[in-house]
Order: structure tokens, then sequence, then C-alpha cells
């Protein structure tokens, strides 16, 4: 694979690289590409985080990069998420949440046994380095600067929050660093760590990342597109087009809320019956979870849908391109329900490993205790 044909499969349907000229620079260097992306331990893991996210590092591992997954135990603690019981998130992380990654990885056509799984604990036990560019790091951050991006907690209390959770961004920072990161994957949503830890990187004394003449350089941030959920949003029409990333980032599909997600594991009915009452609008293709998966999930994956009908409705069509789906579906020559259908069909054939994966016992049992404890916090 030469220079430009990996940089362009690290970029390969990508919502944001900051930045691509680094990252040019980077691959050019032949400074040995190393990857991660961090997960909260909150609950079922759904499509947006484990297909969205597993089908960008089934492309790092195609370039060669060294693939890492953080299980976040701490950041899940700090959140309050799973009752915050710090013992009882590191069950999940290392059973349920470790084997529902494998199985998005695996839906996507990636190896799992390419990918190494960190538990968070792990990483700082005992480990000097990691609270010292802890400090480090909040040393060259304002009290102001870190409030505003607590926003990447998905909580927006400003100046009320808990003080412990003000932390929450300087270690998402901090695991970039001690793991030696310069490829630093997430969502959009997770956007604001990532530009922290570019803004830092410079003023560093304490584990930053250096070329091979000692040069101090900056992580790339890679972000993967957001899919919608599939409820409507709060406000309908949406006409505060200004504030656009803002409106996306809180319409994202959701685990506290199953009816806007499918989760990996959902059962074929569970799937039709989620997709049947999503909303999808006719004729709106700009704010419509089933185009927008259709454009950033589905398309990438099978490039093409099939959607049947009936004669009387103009029978079956097949769809080889986004754009030729988009303008028939904009048009209104293609009905929601016949829409939803084809969707919901293609979703059930691209799960279906994962749903094998979770059927076997000790597997299932995972869920089941996930469950349990959902039930419980």
């Amino acid at each position: 694979m030469t220079n430009n044909q990996k940089i362009e499969l690290i970029n390969k349907n990508l919502e944001e690289c900051l930045t691509l000229e680094d990252l040019k620079v980077l691959v050019e260097s032949e400074i040995p590409l190393r990857h991660y992306i961090g997960f909260e331990i909150s609950g079922k893991l759904h499509i947006g985080s484990g297909l969205m996210s597993a089908m960008k590092i089934k492309d790092f591992i195609e370039a060669g990069i060294d693939c890492n997954i953080l299980l976040a135990d701490w950041h899940t603690w700090l959140n309050d998420k799973l009752s915050g019981d710090l013992k009882v998130i590191q069950e999940v992380a290392v059973n349920y949440f470790k084997e529902a990654l494998k199985a998005s990885l695996i839906c996507v056509g990636g190896n799992p046994e390419k990918v190494k799984f960190v538990l968070g604990s792990d990483l700082y036990h005992n480990n000097d380095t990691y609270w010292q560019t802890l400090v480090d790091i909040s040393k060259n951050l304002t009290l102001a600067r870190v409030v505003k991006s607590s926003t990447i907690m998905g909580r927006k209390e400003g100046e009320n929050q808990i003080f412990a959770r003000l932390i929450y961004p300087p270690m998402q920072v901090a695991d970039i660093f001690i793991q030696g990161v310069n490829l630093a994957h997430a969502g959009m949503d997770q956007r604001k760590a990532h530009v922290i830890a570019r803004e830092v990187a410079g003023n560093l004394r304490i584990s930053s990342l250096k070329d091979s003449e000692g040069k101090v350089y900056k992580p790339i941030a890679l972000h993967h597109h957001l899919i919608l959920g599939l409820l409507k949003p709060p406000t309908w029409p949406i006409v505060d087009k200004e504030n656009l990333r803002e409106i996306w980032s809180s319409m994202k599909m959701s685990k506290s809320n199953p009816r806007s997600a499918i989760f990996v594991h959902d059962s074929e009915e569970e799937i039709r019956g989620k997709i049947k009452e999503a909303f999808c609008p006719e004729k709106e293709i700009d704010f419509n979870p089933i185009i927008n998966w259709l454009e950033f999930l589905i398309f990438p994956l099978k490039g093409k849908l099939l959607v049947r009908r009936e004669e009387k409705f103009g029978g079956d069509v097949l769809f080889k391109t986004f754009p030729d789906l988009k303008e028939t579906y904009a048009k209104g020559e293609l009905h929601p329900v016949d829409l939803k259908e084809a969707v919901a069909e293609t979703l059930i054939d691209i799960l279906a490993p994962a749903r094998d994966h979770f059927s076997q016992v000790g597997k299932k049992k995972m869920v089941e205790d996930l469950e349990s404890i959902m039930k419980a916090s």
C-alpha cells in the first residue's frame, strides 16, 4: 500500500480529519501509527457506536495501523452510569461490552483479533506517569475551557456540575498521550477533547509525542459521522440552521432510549418494529434518520439497496448508488413504508453475525446480566 492509498483509506468516510495535512506528514514520516478509541460502558451497544466505529477500525487495520479500544470504566464511573458502581462497570466492560464490540467488527467484515482491548483501570493502576500526564495537561487548561468541553459527557450543567466530572475531559486527553496515540478516533461528539489534545500537545513536558528526531507533534483527530436516532426531533421542522452541529449531536442515537436505537444484537422482530415506527417524513432528506443511515452506514457497507414493492406501486427497484436513492426519495417517488422495510431487512442481514455471536449460551447470559443491572440502576 502506498502512502497515498494509506491516507485515502484512513480518511475514507470520515466526517472530519484534524488535519489532513498533519496526517500526510505523519504517514510520510514513517512513524508507527497507533490508533485508539474509547467507549463509556453505559449500557447496550447500539449501531451508532458499534458499527460506525467498527467500519473505521476495519479501515485502520487494513492500513496496517496498531488499533486499540479503551474500555473506559473510570469515565463511566465519573459519569455515574450503571449506578456509578465501578466493580459492576468493570465486569460489564470486560464481558458484554468487549464482546459487543467484537461482534460489531465481525458484522462489518473486520477481524477483532487485530484489535487490543485495554481496560481503563489497568492503564491507570500503579501508573504514576499517567497521573503526572493528567496534571501536566490540566496545567495547560483554564477552568472555563474544561467546563466548555464537559459537554462531551452529554451534560450541560456548566459550572453547577459535580467537580469530579470536570476531570473527565483532561483524563480523556491523558488517555491519548499515555498510550502514545497519534491517531485519536471518536464520533463527532467527542471532538472537543481531541481539540484540547492538539492544543496542549506542544506544551507537555510528560508523555508528549515525538518523532525520530525528537520533535514534538500533535495527534491526529479522526471523527466518524454520528448517525441520527430514530425519533422525531424535539422541534419540527428545524429552523435553527445556525447551530446544526449541536442539533445533530442532540438527535444522535441514545442507549437511554431504546426506541431511538438499534442495538447490535437486537432480534429481527425488534429491528423491524423499531424501524417501522421510525421518524421518516416523506420527501425529507436532511433530517431523516432512515436516509441518514443509508448514506453513512448501509451504502458504505452494502453498496446497494433493494426495495421490494408490489407491482401496483412500481415493482421492485434496486438502487446502486446513494445519490440515486436520495433523488428518488426527494421527488416523492419512493414511499417511506417501502424504504423502511428495505432498510430493516438490510440491517437484519448486516447484524446477523452479532445475533449469532450472542446466541451462544455464555454470551447470551452477558446480555441478560446487563439487562438486570440496567433495571436495578
